[in-house]
Order: structure tokens, then C-alpha cells, then sequence
């Protein structure tokens, strides 16, 4: 058995992997599962922390508290240097990404029964799009942060390439490989020549064909889709008196995880109304409301939830009728909800799966591969179901073979594998 960890600190999930002959290659970290939501709940009735699907359980139930999601997305940022309150508190975000680390790694030794003083951390192809100083200095920052949380020795491997060593324990010949991973704040790629026989070489460099990515994830896909379904039940694109539009701020701020909380300050709370009271049209106002009153609840994570069950919802059904029974106006109604299809997502998304698919070309075109070449797609991270972003990829390369591999622990599990070869 492997003294070393691997660690997949996700935007949206994150696991911890452990290889062992013929056992299960992630660890449970939540009840029986074995992916802990990267979430963390400040209750502040109770004054506990919880993490996980507890977190969001505590969060909806409607607990007094500070709930923090898609820490990662902080990594590469000036934010991460910042500061926030919390319990009114001011906590660097460093140590709260420290935090959740420290119980990942709490959780993973709980289940596997030893410490775990090594580790091999997964990292996106890029942490910043076109700043190799701004992505580097990224992942030190996540270097020291894993160090503060109790790993003396860290190491770190491209995510996708992670997904490979996984794909790359069950083939039972040679592949050239597409990894296509789609997580929750990245979409990064890797073409990679895959053999059982070169699986236990460490150095792998001369079979990374190239790799590329772009700082999109799900966590886009479901501000997009907020903004373009959800949000203008709540004012968006509506007009003021002076027929200008009601300013967009407020909606983006709502649609971006790491962004809500700045909606419910005191000077926004004037602003909003000051807003209101500009608006004429009896429609906009009612609309309007709605905002007024979700932010007075403080609901808006409640909301960015909503976008993400519909997201996932859509990666399996044509059609959804997604409720927003939280979403309420002075004027007595029926519960707001809201029909959502197929045609809806892809119009939302389409301009980032464009982006998304130009990334998939520039791999092929950086290593100098034709399409036919490429014998295999290796579909992992959750958004990777988003259903017309895996048609668009899978039109890139038509021969290859489509292979969906966890969609949540094929990381996990590549790094606990690459952590039992670095450390052994």
C-alpha cells in the first residue's frame, strides 16, 4: 500500500486517492461517497463549520450563516490575497482554502487508517489563460497552502493527465488518447499515447503528445445559463424611466459564486433602492421585486444552485420545468418556475463552447495530429455531460472512439496511482 495520497481539489467536487492491489482507488470522504463537494457553511446560529453536502443541507434548511463555494476559482486571482467576513470575522481566503484542504486530508487518513504525509495534487493545464508568471505563482500559492494544511511534501500532476493514468489501467493495448476534462472552473485537454506496458515508467513526458486548456468550467456554464433564463425574472434587460436598462452589475455579481455575497452590502442594498424606485413599468417592477426580495433573504446562493440542477438536469432530459419557489413579489402569484431545454443550455453556452472547441483544435494542431489519428475521447470531470459540449467535441475527432470514464473520480484515482509511483 501506497504512503501518498493523491488530491483532487476541485472547484465543484474534490476527491482523495489511494492505490492499493485490488481495492477501490478513492477513499470515502462523506457518509459512503467518495466525492466531498468543495463547500464550506459558517453557521452562525450554532457556530459550526460543515462541510460537503452537510454544508449545503445546513445552508438550505435556512441556518443564519456564511456559505463559501468554488474556493479554487480564487487560485490565479488578486482575490486570493484578500480577505472576507465571515461570523463577522475577517479571514484571509488563503486560510480558508487551507481550511477545506486540511479536511480533505482529516477525511482521507480517517478512511485509509494512517497519515498521509505525501501527496500529488491535481492542477489544470492552466490556472491562468496566456500568463505563465500568473500560473505559476498560482500554483505556489496552492504549494504553500498544502503545506499550511499538514502535507510535508507536495507534488503536482495536470489533471487530465491524471484522467489518462486511470483510462490507462484498464486498456489492454496502445491508444492515442484525447482527455477531455471538463471540471467545474476549467476545461483543459491532453493528447496522450496510452500502453499497459509503459504504464509503470515515471517519466511519461515523451508520450504527452501536447496539452491545452481554457479557464471555462461548469461553474460558467451555470452563470450563463442564469443570466440568459433566470435572471430576467428578476429585472435583467428590463428598463428604467430614462429607457436605460437596470444595471447588469447586480445579476453578474448574483450569477458568480465567489461574487454573491458583494450583492448584499449596505451600499448595494441603497442602490438597489434607488433602482427601484426609477422604475415606471409596472412588469419590471414586479420583476424587479423579486431581486429586492432575494437579497433581503439573502437567497442568492440558493439561486446559483438552482442553475446548477437545472445544467445537470439537462445533461439527461430534453426538457425540465426548473421551480425557483423562493423567487417571490409583492403581487400575489403562483410560484415562479421556469421551462428549460435543450436548445435553451446551448444557446446560454455557445459562445464558450466555442472557445472550448477551439481548444480541443489548437491540441491537435500543437502536437501535429490529424483527427483520424486519434483512436480514442476519454470524457471526464462532472461538466463533461453538458450534452452539445461533448457533441462539439466529439465532431472534432468523428472516428475516434467515445469512452466516458467517473465523471467525478477518474483524477482522483490517476493521482493516487501517480502518488503511489512518485513516493514509492
Amino acid at each position: 500500500m501506497s504512503q501518498a495520497c493523491g488530491v483532487d481539489f476541485g472547484t465543484s467536487n474534490s476527491t482523495v486517492g489511494w492505490h492499493r492491489a485490488d481495492q477501490p482507488a478513492l477513499l470515502t470522504l462523506e457518509q459512503d461517497k467518495v466525492t466531498l463537494p468543495s463547500v464550506v457553511f459558517f453557521n452562525a446560529e450554532d457556530d459550526e463549520i460543515s462541510y460537503g453536502r452537510a454544508a449545503l443541507a445546513n445552508y438550505l434548511a435556512g441556518y443564519e450563516g456564511r456559505l463559501m463555494r468554488s474556493m479554487k476559482s480564487l487560485l490565479g486571482t488578486s482575490l486570493i490575497d484578500g480577505q472576507t467576513e465571515v461570523l463577522g470575522k475577517s479571514v484571509p481566503f488563503r486560510g480558508l482554502l487551507g481550511q477545506f484542504i486540511g479536511e480533505l486530508k482529516k477525511r482521507g487518513e480517517r478512511a485509509a487508517c494512517q497519515s498521509f504525509d505525501c501527496a500529488v495534487f491535481g492542477r489544470p493545464v492552466h490556472f491562468v489563460d496566456d500568463n505563465s508568471k500568473a500560473d505559476q505563482l498560482a500554483q505556489d500559492t496552492l504549494e504553500e497552502i498544502a503545506h499550511a494544511a499538514g502535507f510535508k511534501e507536495v507534488q503536482f500532476q495536470f489533471e487530465p493527465i491524471a484522467a489518462a493514468f486511470d483510462y490507462e489501467s484498464r486498456i489492454s493495448q496502445e491508444e492515442l488518447v484525447l482527455i477531455a476534462d471538463i471540471g467545474g472552473g476549467t476545461s483543459d485537454f491532453s493528447l496522450v499515447r496510452l500502453a499497459p506496458e509503459r504504464s509503470h515508467l515515471l517519466d511519461r513526458r515523451n508520450d504527452i503528445l501536447g496539452n491545452g486548456g481554457v479557464h471555462i468550467g461548469g461553474t460558467d456554464f451555470d452563470k450563463y445559463l442564469s443570466l440568459t433564463h433566470i435572471m430576467p425574472l428578476l429585472g435583467l434587460g428590463g428598463r428604467l424611466a430614462s429607457q436605460i436598462e437596470v444595471p447588469s452589475s447586480y445579476y453578474f455579481n448574483l450569477a458568480t459564486w465567489h461574487t454573491i455575497n458583494l450583492v448584499y452590502t449596505q451600499k448595494v442594498w441603497r442602490e438597489l433602492q434607488d433602482v427601484y424606485r426609477d422604475i415606471q413599468s409596472s412588469d419590471v417592477r414586479q420583476r424587479f421585486e423579486r431581486l429586492l426580495n432575494l437579497v433581503e433573504d439573502r437567497d442568492g446562493h440558493w439561486l446559483a444552485i438552482k442553475s446548477e440542477e437545472a445544467k445537470i438536469l439537462l445533461s439527461d432530459q430534453e426538457s425540465i420545468q426548473l421551480s425557483l419557489e423562493r423567487l417571490r413579489s409583492k403581487q400575489p402569484s403562483a410560484p415562479c418556475s421556469l421551462m428549460l431545454d435543450q436548445d435553451g443550455l446551448q444557446q446560454s453556452i455557445a459562445h464558450l463552447s466555442s472557445d472550448i472547441g477551439r481548444a480541443v483544435s489548437q491540441v491537435l494542431q500543437t502536437a501535429g495530429v490529424r483527427p483520424e489519428q486519434v483512436d480514442t475521447v476519454f470524457f471526464t470531470g462532472g461538466s463533461s455531460g453538458v450534452r452539445s459540449l461533448r457533441q462539439q467535441i466529439a465532431a472534432i475527432v468523428p472516428d475516434a472512439r467515445k469512452v466516458e470514464g467517473d465523471l467525478f473520480g477518474s483524477i482522483g484515482a490517476g493521482l493516487g496511482l501517480d502518488a503511489a509511483r512518485r513516493f514509492a
